[in-house]
């Protein structure tokens, strides 16, 4: 049996798997090997395997060994393997370390770098990937590496023309199971006569 992963907030008494056999006797189930430190518990008669306690991220995944046996004859019996494993939540958004940051970027300047963003999120493996994007690139005229975050402008700006402020709203998100989470920062680019 390996039934469907458990997150790692599993509440106690949770179902994890019902275990039968093919017998036309009355069997009485156990937990025989394998689960020494008692998360899972099984109903004798029914076969149905409980989450005992919470669950410890760090002892997954658990093979353990079920019993079913002949009701009124305990030498006949038969035994299953069940593995269990537990997902890590995805428990943290990704943060910049400030949500507000002014930059400044001279008139008549060629596309280029403007600042390197840098979100962290306190969860690991995949949940703390991160992924960089923009939410307003105001008609394409910033654009943002979504591997290192740097930010960059794809475009000359004229003080006299167009707007001499842009808020660029840019965000960090990670690849979090079961969903991804998202934080934000709005860089404000001034540009400068």
């Amino acid at each position: 049996y390996h039934p469907a992963p458990l997150s790692e907030k599993t509440p106690p008494d949770t179902f994890v798997v019902q275990i039968s056999v093919l017998y036309k006797l009355p069997v009485n189930y156990s937990i025989v090997s394998g689960d020494e430190k008692g998360y899972f518990i099984i109903h004798f008669s029914n076969g149905i395997i409980r989450t005992s306690k919470n669950l410890e991220l760090e002892d997954f995944p658990v093979n353990f060994k079920v019993r079913a046996t002949d009701s009124s004859d305990a030498t006949i019996f038969n035994e299953v393997e069940v593995k269990v494993e537990v997902i890590d939540e995805n428990n943290y958004p990704p943060v910049f370390p400030s949500s507000l940051l002014e930059e400044r970027l001279a008139e008549h300047s060629p596309p280029s770098q403007i600042i390197q963003l840098k979100a962290q999120d306190n969860d690991t493996g995949r949940n703390g990937f991160l992924t960089y994007g923009i939410l307003n690139a105001h008609g394409l005229k910033f654009r943002i590496n979504e591997t290192t975050g740097i930010l960059y402008s794809t475009a000359s700006f004229d003080y006299e023309e167009e707007p001499t402020e842009y808020q660029v709203v840019v965000y960090a998100e990670d690849d979090g199971i079961p969903e991804k989470k998202r934080g934000y920062c709005t860089v404000v680019i001034k540009i400068t006569d």
